[in-house]
């Protein structure tokens, strides 16, 4: 599924260092906060709201480095997951998982069982003391299984790829945890108290996760740039029961006010904090009515950008048919209200708002230029994004 991460903003830093005078102007550190619903009607007839807390830097998920770099070496390994979903994989219940991702289409393609499992197990072995040590766990093998169609992030529940086409997934198991217990037992290992306690969506996962149906997940990603991605994702899904004409999205965390981390006090970081909306419908369906308001933005290579990042507000790209998708931008705030993300959808026609939000022209709008934002998924341009937690020392 193409989710709204797709849509968000990137911008290139083109200082090496960004000075106290510079505040006002849009910065990106690699600390990211991102709350997330699916509202999917199509496929898996559920709601899920998810919190995921992303870094690229170790000083901000302290993964041991011998570990980050024994991952990033070990042969055609994609990512590394630790998570209590219940079922983590065919044939497993009642117990979390260590998954450790293989792309291998060669190995898949021998079409021997017998060499496919003991090539991926013998690449898993080497990686699964180092993460019981880290992360105080103690997994044992249990399996390899084949995903040629990338089913697992779908068995998952989780908004990002863990497991694409033509992959392997060794797993392990450990006695399941609780997710508020697992929860506590990774955010302790992984994240400084310069993050633990500035509150923000942290806060929101941290609540989430006392919640009995919540599913706790952590995946790191190597990359070609050496610089691996750090994911922690709190996650909770419930059924859709007749026909979604209203959306309260943050009746599904729990809260009824979605508060920005102080981490990102010292500046001004509008793409560090994000609220992102999916929608996906068996028949055509439009935005009516929504709380906040529109952000403008003018139509560039394909896709809706934003003339102006200091107001708070709405992108819906697109926001009418079977799949809509939506980002709100807190702007120069802190916070989002119950109403300003409150929405209602219908078999109508979109909201005349979201029809007149994208009208500035490429060519004559007077704003802000930030045609040079990149539309990216997940993955932070490497040497882009500030440390904010080197700062703050």
């Amino acid at each position: 599924m193409k989710s709204v991460i797709t849509a968000l903003l990137i911008f290139i830093v083109l200082m090496g260092s960004i000075s106290s005078s510079y505040a006002q102007q849009p910065q990106l550190a690699t600390y990211r906060e991102t709350a997330q619903v699916l509202v999917d009607e199509k496929v898996q007839n559920q709601t899920t709201a998810f919190i995921t807390l992303s870094s690229t830097s170790p000083l901000e998920m302290r993964v041991p480095t011998a570990l980050d770099e024994k991952i990033a070496n070990a042969a055609n390994v994609t990512s590394v997951a630790i998570t209590n979903a219940n079922s983590c994989q065919l044939g497993v219940t009642d117990q979390m998982c260590v998954i450790i991702t293989i792309y291998s289409p060669s190995l898949i393609e021998s079409y021997n069982i017998t060499k496919i499992q003991n090539t991926s197990k013998a690449i898993g072995n080497t990686l699964i003391n180092d993460i019981n040590k880290a992360f105080l766990l103690d997994a044992s093998f249990n399996s390899a299984y084949v995903h040629p169609k990338g089913e697992l992030s779908k068995d998952l529940g989780t908004s990002g790829s863990v497991a694409g086409n033509k992959t392997i997934s060794v797993i392990y198991t450990a006695s399941q945890e609780k997710s508020s217990y697992l929860f506590d037992q990774l955010t302790s290992i992984l994240m400084p108290a310069q993050i633990r306690n500035a509150g923000g969506f942290y806060d929101v996962a941290k609540k989430m996760a006392d919640s009995s149906n919540s599913t706790v997940t952590f995946v790191i990603t190597p990359t070609t740039s050496g610089q691996s991605i750090y994911q922690l994702q709190v996650s909770k899904q419930s059924p859709i029961k007749g026909e979604v004409t209203s959306i309260k999205p943050l009746d599904l965390f729990g809260i009824s006010t979605l508060n920005r981390s102080s981490y990102f006090s010292g500046g001004f970081f509008p793409l560090n904090s994000l609220f992102e909306l999916s929608i996906i419908s068996n028949n055509y369906t439009a935005i009516t009515s929504h709380g906040g308001g529109i952000v403008p933005t003018t139509f560039r290579n394909g896709q809706n950008v934003p003339t102006n990042l200091s107001q708070p507000g709405w992108i819906f790209d697109p926001g009418s048919g079977q799949h809509i998708t939506g980002i709100y931008l807190f702007g120069t705030t802190t916070y989002a209200t119950s109403d300003d993300l409150s929405l209602t959808i219908g078999s109508g026609s979109a909201t005349q708002s979201l029809t007149n939000s994208s009208n500035t022209s490429s060519t004559n709008h007077t704003g802000p230029d930030y045609s040079t934002y990149a539309l990216i998924g997940i993955i932070i341009a490497g040497g882009a994004a500030v440390y904010l937690f080197i700062r703050r020392k």
